[in-house]
């Protein structure tokens, strides 16, 4: 089956049309800065790049933009899947759209309101325009709904709980969900307790046992948990009150600071980008050296609770921007657990860069590390699959 997979963000749709047998992919890319003056519209076919000026006035533009390039080189498309960030606590799997789903996205936005409404919108447009084409949402947190209560709840009040449906939901879960898939194909029945580690601009780990999910570091929203790019991860949650109170800040200013101007970007101050710090790093920015030693000590404490949740860890597997290609915080965060046997081999740990996977565990090593880089649009297109047909 061909499968288009959309990825709608605030300002922005990635797409990709794959087929899911071969794995063959068609045309991908990105409509950038979409409602602004002047849009972006890059894509590749068969390894070549393509990047346009364009207006992209709204996201069914840009929609429409994505469907005339692929009638152009008269690729064929089955479905249309689309990755949704929030699903809220209506939706334990993907689902086949229909006005009951798309009525249950927008309800659940106000938790991920930069993306959902967004994404919401690009299916209406994929609804109307093509109306024989199947559309499929795909949640970032339905593989976390299977967490047990113990993990999920928060102990506030249970009438704000359940008007709020205040709880933890997760995210990446797209991602989460390959790592087990392909760690459990390449290990078989010695992958029963996995650790997966989403390294980026966003961050999160995955405690996943036999494939359910037993806990995830991302809350309510994405911001909790590990330091990231821009956001600070888990903190005191009496510093936001303490901020408003004391420092005179809105809460709009607090969110603001909390998910854009904080984490790596706050520690490093000139960039979010680790791979530029890396480069400091190495030529001794002291600044630089800090930023990295405390994201991946960070990692490695939320890395604790998360194999606690299992009971033990025999897989490790890192994906991500920084998990795939950040050799050096790989190593360190292995490092930090030594005292549980964990060993790396230093040679085929700096391999593994640039999309290259593989074990990178050293002999004799008590749990198996695996570099895996992520694809999130191949599991996306699976799931159009099974609930298209």
């Amino acid at each position: 089956m061909n499968v288009l997979v959309l990825n709608a963000g605030s300002s922005s749709l990635k797409f990709q049309l794959m087929n899911t047998k071969t794995r063959e992919i068609f045309t991908k890319g990105n409509c950038e800065k979409i409602g602004l003056e002047e849009g972006i519209f890059g894509h590749s076919e068969g390894g070549e790049k393509v990047k346009e000026t364009v207006v992209l006035p709204d996201h069914g533009t840009a929609v429409r933009m994505v469907i005339d390039l692929i009638n152009e080189h008269g690729f064929e498309m089955d479905a249309i899947g689309h990755r949704i960030v929030q699903g809220g606590w209506h939706f334990t799997d993907s689902a086949l759209v229909d006005d009951d789903v798309l009525a249950k996205i927008y309800e659940v936005a106000p938790l991920a309101p930069l993306h959902n409404y967004a994404e919401a919108g690009v299916i209406e447009f994929c609804r109307e325009a093509y109306p024989s084409i199947p559309n499929v949402a795909v949640f970032d947190t339905s593989f976390h709904m299977g967490m047990p209560e113990m993990s999920y709840t928060y102990p506030l009040p249970k009438e704000v709980r359940e008007k709020y449906h205040v709880r933890k939901y997760g995210a990446h879960g797209t991602s989460h969900r390959y790592e087990w898939k392909t760690a459990k194909e390449m290990l078989g029945d010695r992958c029963h307790r996995l650790l997966s580690c989403h390294l980026g601009n966003g961050s999160s780990l995955c405690a996943i046992e036999d494939g359910v999910c037993r806990d995830t570091t991302m809350g309510l929203t994405p911001l909790d948990g590990l330091m990231m790019g821009t956001r600070c991860g888990s903190i005191d949650p009496a510093t936001v009150c303490y901020l408003q109170r004391v420092g005179g800040y809105t809460a709009d200013e607090v969110d603001t600071m909390m998910n854009k101007q904080s984490g790596i970007l706050a520690m490093y101050e000139k960039t979010s980008d680790a791979r530029d710090i890396r480069e400091a790093a190495l030529k001794g920015d002291e600044k630089a050296l800090f930023t990295l030693d405390l994201f991946a000590y960070k990692a490695m404490l939320h890395s604790g609770s998360m194999i606690f949740s299992m009971a033990g860890v025999d897989t490790i597997t890192f994906a991500g921007g920084i998990g795939e290609n950040d050799w050096a915080t790989r190593q360190a965060f292995c490092e930090f657990f030594e005292w549980l046997g964990v060993r790396v081999d230093r040679a085929k740990n700096k391999e593994c860069v640039g999309g290259k996977g593989g074990v990178i565990s050293a002999a004799g090593s008590s749990v198996t590390v695996v570099v895996i880089p992520t694809d999130e649009e191949y599991m996306i297109s699976l799931d159009v699959e099974r609930l298209a047909k």
